[in-house]
């Protein structure tokens, strides 16, 4: 009863919220909330869990879960670290951010002991963190991860009417997945607060100004960052970039990856052409296509070990558009299991019932993160127009891109989750103290309203700063990248001006930095070292080519998919 009489107070607060809403909408320096004050993290012995070794050193980042209410909600986000392993050398914390969305960096510290990072790891704290939503990091999840990990799937490049309905209905069911799970607090996983929570992380680690390295989706609130707190920043590298152009956040920036993993996808089917002699798959790209194809439907007829089907497939494969160190071993699966020994294959392709758990979060989060970004089409014929026609020449990511994404065609939009915000409260209000937080959220939900009527759905923020606001960041991109094209790259750079483009040329290794082209490495090192900034564009020499034989030594930055 008191629930109900608490709820009849919503009415005369939206028309309050309403009455006194300023004419732009809640826009104004008045209007803003105080920011958030940090506490210093407090480091110690990472959690059994993290499976980190005692060098690494943990600690909790609290921040609002809702910026516009500070003093609201709290989450508490994983960080860890390892010190500069030279005290006199050192400049701070080095913040790294590895994509995703979804994917965490706590294992970052361990970078330091590589040979190639090992002058930077003597200046820097190397950080590492999991961002919100990710790991232990207020954790989402949208579905059971078993049925999430459920297995053989199908992959089609061309599916048929009924196939797009079952994984329309999939995508729906997803979607509900999320609000379920997730309740009020889904739509405050975003980008703009990714990247106001990096900012509580640099006042939490004791950093005036911030150095952070994004790769690929880090690329994108790490540009986000520098749009709002210019003014924190001291060094940034953005590694792969993704377009920030608002039109392309996320729906169009989706099918341009189409286009440019079906280009690196034809580097692969060449590389493995040149090389009959070792895997005999065929001479030229359509025959070594024939031959996936005929895996494919080997697979979707009769799944091997029961597990891998045409789905697990291409998950295998889509990382060669990733990184060229599987070129190699993707190719010797592919031989054998055509060939008569299924070995090679069952390894790199069967699913992992250890990690459908952090597979299932990092999907979760990927997805409330894009569909909370910015709008996406609803109607189910603007997604097949334009995967259709994408597909044409485009056939191998488009469609299972698509699905991967559809979720966004059913989001809640803002109005939306406000009132679930609600209602949350309203169930909650027979608790003692619960008026102060009705009466909160029900003023949150009027001024979302109030802004929605007057300016209509926000789109993402337009990534730009001002000549001479920012200090000059590093741009890294290879030319043929899949999940991050290049122009991406030349987007950015006109965005931040006094920016850095260094070119890796005829690559498409997604993750540059301290990899295996070392012209990239000594730009990023001097940058990161002595803040030496090269000219406006510059350009390295592609990396060698893999051999046949080689096997992958590399991790990949970025998730499959983005």
């Amino acid at each position: 009863m008191r629930a109900l009489a608490l709820y009849g107070t919503i009415g005369s607060l939206l028309v309050t919220a309403l009455a006194t809403a300023p004419a732009g909408g809640a826009t104004g320096a008045a209007a803003a909330p105080p920011a958030p004050v940090p506490h210093r993290i407090e480091f110690g012995r990472c959690a059994a869990v993290e499976h980190l070794p005692s060098t690494v050193e943990c600690g909790r980042l609290t921040v609002p879960l809702d910026y516009a209410r500070p003093d609201g909600k709290k989450i508490h986000l994983t960080v860890s670290r390892i010190r500069a392993t030279a005290r006199g050398e050192r400049q701070g914390a080095l913040v790294f951010n590895p994509g995703g969305p979804g994917a965490s960096s706590m294992e970052f510290p361990l970078y330091g002991g590589l040979p190639k990072w090992r002058k930077v790891a003597r200046a820097y704290d190397f950080v590492g963190y999991a961002p919100r939503g990710v790991g232990r990091s207020a954790p989402l999840s949208c579905q059971n991860p078993k049925e999430f990990a459920k297995a053989p799937t199908d992959s089609r490049m061309h599916p048929d009417a009924a196939f797009k309905r079952q994984k329309r209905a999939e995508a729906r069911e997803y979607a509900r997945g999320c609000v379920r799970r997730a309740g009020a607090d889904l739509p405050y996983y975003n980008s703009v607060n990714n990247a106001r929570d990096l900012d509580m992380l640099r006042a939490a680690l004791g950093e005036k100004k911030l150095t952070f390295m994004g790769a690929s989706y880090g690329t994108y609130f790490g540009a986000v960052y520098a749009t709002l707190f210019p003014g924190h920043v001291r060094r940034m590298i953005f590694d792969s970039v993704v377009n920030p152009a608002p039109r392309k956040i996320w729906y169009q920036n989706n099918l341009d990856q189409d286009v440019a993993f079906e280009r690196r996808w034809g580097d692969w089917l060449g590389w493995v052409a040149r090389h009959h002699a070792h895997y005999h798959l065929g001479t030229t790209k359509k025959a070594v296509q024939q031959a996936y194809n005929k895996a494919a439907g080997k697979l979707r007829r009769t799944p091997l070990n029961g597990k891998i089907g045409a789905g697990q497939l291409q998950s295998a494969f889509l990382k060669t558009g990733y990184n060229d160190a599987f070129w190699p071993m993707r190719a010797e699966a592919l031989a054998g299991y055509l060939h008569g020994n299924p070995k090679p294959l069952i390894a790199q392709a069967l699913p992992r019932d250890t990690g459908a758990a952090a597979d299932e979060n990092s999907n979760a989060v990927y997805t409330a993160v894009e569909c909370n970004d910015a709008p996406w089409p609803h109607d189910w014929r603007t997604w097949n127009r334009d995967n259709t026609e994408i597909a044409r020449i485009a056939p191998f990511e488009t469609w299972d891109n698509a699905w991967m994404n559809l979720p966004c065609a059913y989001w809640p939009d803002r109005p939306a989750s406000a009132a679930a915000e609600l209602d949350d409260a309203v169930r909650r209000a027979d608790h003692p103290a619960a008026g102060r937080d009705l009466a909160d959220v029900a003023g949150h939900v009027a001024r979302i309203r109030i802004d929605d009527v007057l300016h209509g759905r926000r789109g993402p923020l337009d990534v730009h700063t001002e000549p001479g606001a920012l200090p000059p960041v590093l741009l890294l991109a290879a030319e043929r990248d899949a999940a991050t094209p290049y122009r991406g790259a030349l987007e950015l750079q006109r965005r931040l001006p006094g920016s850095s483009l260094v070119t890796e040329n005829g690559a498409g290794t997604h993750g540059v930095a301290f990899n295996d082209n070392a012209c990239v490495t000594k730009y990023a090192e001097a940058y990161l070292l002595h803040g030496k900034i090269p000219a406006h564009k510059v350009y390295c020499a592609p990396r060698a080519e893999p051999l046949p034989g080689q096997q992958a030594t590399r991790a990949q930055h970025a998730l499959p998919g983005k």
